[in-house]
């Protein structure tokens, strides 16, 4: 049943002023890997995260460097055990204590300790004996951070997932987990649900168009305008590949049963340069997946099956790591380089995020598109501007916002479909203006929010006629 249009602009509205990018960016984090020998000094690092919007850091162990660098910052931090410490936390409750009390009670709540990792990727290995310790590990060391008064959701613990955790994901209402890790899953998944702490993974469209490089998959992966992929069990069309693999671990969450557990993704991201054989690592790539994604983690749309809300999502990585081993592109996913400027720009600084700058809509911008300039940006005036197509857009472009827009399935489209309201003229341009119109409203009715890969402008001409309403800020 289709949300009232009324509720839904006021929710988006609401969240929209809570998560104002020139403010914070509550959902968005980044990776912070230290397999590297020029990374700056922690206090620079918490200099440049304070001057982004930036609110969480995810550490691969506990460096009592940054950790303490970034106290009082307000910038939440996750930390984790090595999965060397997994047998040993998980056969001795003293060996537990002893970790929380050296890697966590010296530092919080200066210092904002927010989630306990266990380990990482300890599924993907194949060691039965690790994972099999997996959940009595997590267990002793939520046993001694409640011993140590850090329980009670001050601190959460949890642990970290590849996508092949999976062993179905397409479509997404069919995910479901590997039918070989179930009795771990299920322990896992049984502690999670117990505490409130996150199942946390970590899903790349770019491994996914390594292994289908195909053009519209590489749009389809970066956010950028496609055709889609319909899911014929819930007639959901999936307009990128994002919201299609956390969807897909949203279907097997709920298919064991844990609906009420949540989902953080814990790395996504997508390298700039890698080898020869290392099809889309390019720049231009790694910009427009990270800008759109997060563009489509501001606008608040949320994926198909979790409408409405962005989940916690950390980027990788927040630099280079120049001694890793594997192929180029290992070495090369790091927003900012170690002398603190960016590789690219993705609009996460504050100077940029405060005026509009380099803020891609839900439907986002191609790899060629270029910021937009604060001075052809207009103010918002949430009240009187309507957000319309641009003169001379093509069919094919407007089409595939309509297609962005109404395949979100938290907006009601069927103003436009045959019988509505605004149905008539039946032409893209109109049904067109009437989505992407939509969506802006409901996304905040902020400027950023009006771009559609540059194919839209904004304009206090109401065009509503008739019959047929557009949505506007005093709806």
């Amino acid at each position: 049943m289709a949300v009232s249009l009324y509720s839904l602009i006021l929710i988006f509205f609401c969240l929209s002023l809570a998560f104002n990018p020139s403010n914070s960016q509550p959902f968005i984090g980044v990776n912070y890997g230290e397999v590297a020998d020029n990374l700056p000094p922690p206090p620079e690092t918490a200099k440049l995260l304070q001057s982004t919007t930036i609110q969480k850091l995810r550490l691969y162990g506990s460096d009592p460097g940054i950790i303490k660098a970034l106290a009082n910052t307000g910038i939440e931090i996750i930390i984790g055990t090595s999965n060397n410490d997994v047998p040993g936390l998980a056969s001795d409750p003293v060996y537990a204590r002893n970790w929380v009390q050296i890697n966590v009670v010296p530092y919080f709540p200066a210092s904002k300790i927010s989630l306990v990792t266990v380990g990482n990727e300890v599924t993907t290995f194949g060691d039965s004996n690790l994972m099999a310790q997996l959940a009595p590990a997590m267990r002793n060391v939520q046993n001694a951070l409640d011993a140590a008064g850090l329980g009670g959701g001050k601190i959460r613990v949890s642990t970290v997932h590849t996508m092949a955790v999976l062993g179905a994901s397409e479509p997404p209402s069919a995910g479901k987990f590997n039918p070989g890790l179930g009795d771990v899953l299920k322990g896992v998944l049984e502690f999670n649900n117990q505490t409130g702490s996150p199942f946390a993974v970590n899903p790349y469209p770019y491994f996914a168009y390594r292994a289908d490089p195909r053009p519209e998959t590489l749009s389809f992966c970066l956010f950028q305008p496609n055709s889609g992929r319909f899911d014929s069990n819930t007639k959901i069309k999936y307009m990128n590949m994002f919201d299609a693999q956390v969807d897909a671990v949203r279907s097997a969450l709920d298919g064991m049963g844990f609906k009420n557990v949540e989902i953080v993704v814990a790395e996504t991201g997508w390298p700039y340069k890698g080898d020869p054989n290392e099809v889309g690592a390019t720049v231009e790539n790694a910009k427009a997946y990270n800008e759109n994604l997060v563009s489509h983690l501001r606008s608040m749309v949320g994926t198909p099956l979790m409408p409405g809300k962005s989940v916690d999502t950390y980027l990788f990585a927040l630099y280079d790591e120049d001694l890793k081993p594997g192929p180029m592109s290992e070495r090369a996913f790091g927003l900012f380089r170690p002398d603190l400027t960016m590789t690219y720009d993705v609009g996460l600084s504050k100077s940029s995020s405060s005026g509009g700058n380099n803020q891609a809509p839900a439907t986002p911008k191609t790899p060629a598109t270029s910021p937009r300039s604060p001075a052809t940006t207009p103010a918002p005036n949430k009240n009187t501007n309507w957000c319309v197509p641009k003169a001379g857009v093509s069919d094919s472009q407007l089409q595939a916002n309509i297609d962005y827009v109404c395949g979100t399935q938290a907006l009601d489209c069927s103003a436009i479909q045959p019988g509505g309201s605004c149905f008539e003229p039946n032409t893209v341009a109109s049904h067109a203006t009437y989505a992407m119109n939509l969506l802006f409203h409901a996304a905040g009715s902020n400027p950023w929010n009006c771009d559609f890969s540059q194919t839209a402008t904004l304009t206090s001409n109401n065009p509503s006629y008739n019959g047929c309403t557009y949505a506007s800020g005093s709806t």
